[in-house]
């Protein structure tokens, strides 16, 4: 590439003013781009380092994705899909990993919850995390008094020997998958940095307790499984050969081979989520930032170059060439599209860290996981500026270059009425293609509705900056229309605007694409939380709700069933399970919200009401299960079929639909009895425990008791919380939109100060000048506003009704304040330039 030449260093030098625009477009385009390529190379690069795991070198575990195929031949690509829960292996691969030349020794490894009995022992929340006994040799633990534990005896922690008041010897009473039994305490241990550092990830627990390994699978809920298999080597024995050899011993079997950071990933399957967490900010996101990112600054260059057409118009009638023309816009990129993306990577890194520390501190994702920021996405961001600033400038540049000398300055004073050929076309296009996805998301539900629904919002985004001059001219003759009998300033504004239809363009774009792609983002979860929550509320029928932060015990039910005035009361154990959906390219897993029941249908139906609308849920029971009406469309499977799913440790089922209910979005879209979840989670302790009858007093020994609304409204608010990352990304690209559209309406005031001058000179006044301006941008953020809600209605429309079966919900208030943010920064954006442009005396 050459060098600028003189005539791009002078335009810089001399008129800086003219590059200021130019140059914040570009910052803020590196500043999104280089945020987004952050979280996504994170997410791509995400590990957790052992702790657990830290001092045994190589770990056998089960993988925790599962594999989806999609397409064929040229087109097959294979996606991994993180399990809802821990997939585990055979425990007995330990004794063949231990055979394993360079094994010294191989240890099957255990993690589950433990509860107390009314607070015996007393531990915090009343929940210890389980071991198996042999782990010690991995982890550091070492007894201080007694022995290692037989089956039926347990070793307590020093700190929960001390607070239960127990030494070895005396009995304890516990609750594990198994139920209620006593427990000898065989001794008190010591608890090793690999038992403390990372014991409260499954179970929320400080407080340990460790079993006997014969016992511990069975105590667990998991008889002859185990979370890993821990080996240990030889002395002398490297890792990497002593992984090679595992994995020829355990060959054949579904056990994967860890080593490194690898054995993070077993400790904590939470890592799998996080990195699509990540991905879906930083690729899915991060594409969609991105190409708003270029149509923004894309227009603000070609506005930039369009302002100076008298210059280079002066410059081809003085003798200038077309290439020097070109060379000198080209030139100006050079110079002010690197500084502006150096300028916008370092917000940009802040951004993406403290985009990362939130997802962190909300649970996304996993403590030890770190921001990774190289050069990678930083050289990515000024790459994609400096393209962008290129291709626009040469575009715009184009028409000034080829004009003969003759007819430059003439050409300069007259602007064109219709875009070109080829942007013309690709603009009809992009409509057209928008109007099929809106069909086609009309027909479609779920994840299909969804996705169909993200490309129609895009090909009329694109639509729109194609065609923006002549949408622009066309909005400008019908809304202004009201605006003629508004009096003369308004009359003009009118009249200016479809003039200029290419400055009018370049501010509507900004506005059209903040309004769309924030309603889309923001109104999308108001509709599904609002479905949510009605559905809720009109399914839950029960007086009270008992919930317990640590779970509740597996007899609750029992427990409460006895309590006196109680008619009803019905456990939920509440997790998800994958279900296929789509076929061919479209396939995918799709997590669905699942509710195991203890109880009978009988009972159910006294405290929930799902609103059946095909089959009974009577039949409900082993290989048996009821299904939501959106989920039976999705997977075209409806009562008497057999539907594939995979529970939640990935085990696959086909159990036949015996119901189909119109709750499912608010309760669970999947209803089966809780022994089918059995054995296929972590943590066997319900949920929820929902009772008919009865009172606070009488239930209150079980948990926290709440009636049916306060139940309600505390999950309404947890879906909020879960709404951050959506509101977050309509703020970060509303937010974005917003000051490009400030910075196209300031650029185009400053460039009118000429015209503002002749207005003065012609005997308008400086009060009439500013009522004009007002009325020039109320226009523009009218028209804005209105195109960007009919493209958010576009696609939010078939969506919802794809996903929920009802129309969006809009709140007057929350669609009132993105109304009047447009309006009030078009206004500022026009009246403050305008008023500095008009204390010069014309």
């Amino acid at each position: 590439m050459r060098r600028p030449n003189g005539l791009a260093r002078e335009a810089v030098r001399f008129k800086p003013a003219s590059f200021a625009g130019t140059f914040l477009a570009l910052l803020m385009s590196a500043l999104i781009v280089s945020a987004c390529g952050i979280l996504l190379e994170t997410g791509l690069r995400a590990s957790v380092p052992p702790q657990r795991y830290a001092d045994a070198p190589v770990v056998a575990a089960a993988d925790q994705y599962l594999p989806l195929v999609t397409g064929s031949g040229e087109d097959r690509e294979e996606e991994h899909v993180p399990l809802p829960d821990r997939a585990r292996v055979d425990a007995a691969l330990a004794a063949r990993a231990a055979r394993a030349p360079g094994a010294a020794t191989a240890v099957p490894d255990f993690t589950f919850p433990v509860r107390g009995t009314d607070s015996e022992p007393p531990v915090p929340g009343g929940v210890l995390t389980g071991h198996g006994w042999g782990s010690h040799v991995f982890t550091g633990t070492a007894l201080s008094t007694g022995s290692a534990p037989r089956e039926g005896e347990v070793v307590l922690d020093t700190g929960t020997a001390r607070a239960a008041r127990v030494t070895a010897g005396d009995t304890v009473a516990l609750r594990t998958a198994t139920g209620q039994r006593h427990f000898r305490v065989s001794g008190v241990a010591r608890p090793g940095a690999g038992d403390t550092v990372r014991n409260t990830e499954a179970t929320g627990a400080a407080a340990v307790a460790w079993f006997a390994d014969t016992q511990a699978p069975a105590l667990a809920g998991h008889p002859g499984k185990a979370d890993a298999i821990a080996v240990l080597p030889r002395p002398g024995t490297d890792a990497g050969d002593l992984a090679g050899s595992v994995r020829a011993a355990l060959a054949g079997s579904e056990a994967r081979v860890s080593v490194g950071d690898d054995r993070g990933a077993v400790e904590d399957p939470g890592l799998g989520h996080a990195k699509e967490t990540l991905f879906g900010i930083g690729g899915s996101f991060g594409g969609i930032a991105t190409l708003v990112a270029i149509l923004t600054a894309s227009g603000t260059v070609a506005l930039s170059v369009a302002q100076r057409a008298r210059e280079f118009a002066l410059l081809r009638a003085v003798g200038a060439t077309p290439r020097q023309v070109r060379r000198a816009v080209a030139g100006e990129a050079l110079l002010v599209a690197p500084l502006a993306g150096i300028a916008g990577c370092l917000p940009g890194i802040g951004l993406a860290h403290w985009w990362f520390g939130q997802l962190r501190e909300r649970g996304a994702i996993p403590e030890g996981v770190r921001a990774h920021v190289s050069v990678l996405p930083l050289l990515a961001a000024v790459a994609v500026g400096l393209l962008t600033a290129l291709v626009a400038g040469w575009t715009a540049g184009r028409r000034p270059a080829r004009t003969k000398p003759g007819q430059a300055l003439t050409d300069a004073s007259v602007e064109r009425l219709r875009p070109g050929a080829i942007r013309t076309g690709l603009g009809v296009a992009a409509l057209v293609g928008g109007g099929f996805l809106t069909g086609l998301s009309a027909s479609s539900t779920g994840g299909d509705a969804a996705g169909a629904a993200l490309g129609v919002v895009m090909l009329f985004m694109l639509a729109v900056a194609l065609l923006g001059p002549l949408v622009a001219r066309l909005c400008a003759g019908l809304f202004g229309l009201p605006l003629r009998g508004a009096g003369p300033a308004a009359g003009l504004a009118v009249a200016n605007s479809r003039t200029n239809a290419r400055r009018l363009a370049s501010a509507i774009t900004p506005i059209v694409l903040a309004m769309a792609f924030a309603s889309t983002l923001v109104f999308m979860h108001t509709s599904e939380a609002r479905v949510a929550d009605s559905q809720l509320r009109a399914g839950l029928t029960a007086d009270h709700v008992v919930t317990d932060p640590a779970g509740l015990p597996a007899d609750a039910a029992a427990r409460a069933a006895r309590a006196p005035g109680v008619t009803a009361a019905v456990g939920l154990l509440n997790t998800e399970v994958l279900i296929p959906t789509g076929s061919g390219e479209f396939k995918a897993l799709e997590a669905a919200a699942v509710q195991g029941v203890t109880g009978s249908a009988a009972d159910l139906a006294q405290v929930q009401d799902l609103d059946v609308r095909e089959g009974s849920l009577r039949r409900l029971g082993t290989g048996r299960i009821a299904i939501d009406r959106t989920l039976a469309t999705s997977t075209g499977a409806g009562v008497g079929d057999r539907l594939r799913l995979h529970l939640p440790d990935g085990t696959e089922a086909r159990p036949e639909v015996v119901a189909v209910y119109g709750r499912g979005i608010g309760l669970a879209r999947v209803t089966m009895d809780r022994a089918s979840l059995a054995g296929h989670v972590t943590s066997e302790f319900d949920s929820t425990l929902l009772v008919r009858g009865g009172s606070r007093q009488s239930l209150g020994a079980l948990g926290q008791v709440t009636t049916a609304s306060g139940y309600a409204t505390g999950r309404s608010l947890d879906a909020k919380l879960g709404a951050w990352s959506n509101n977050t990304m309509a703020a970060v690209l509303g937010g974005f939109a917003a000051v490009a559209a400030v910075n196209t309406l300031v650029m185009t005031v400053l460039d009118r100060r000429r015209e503002l001058g002749t207005l003065r000179l012609v005997g308008s006044t400086r009060r009439q000048v500013l009522t004009m301006l007002r009325w020039e941008a109320l226009l523009v953020a009218v028209v804005g506003l209105v195109l960007g809600s009919a493209i958010a209605a576009a696609t939010l429309v078939p969506m919802m009704r794809g996903i929920t079966g009802e129309s969006p919900y809009v709140p007057p208030l929350l669609y009132g304040s993105f109304a009047a943010a447009a309006a009030g920064l078009a206004l500022l954006a026009v009246t403050l330039p305008a008023r500095a442009a008009l204390r010069r005396r014309p």
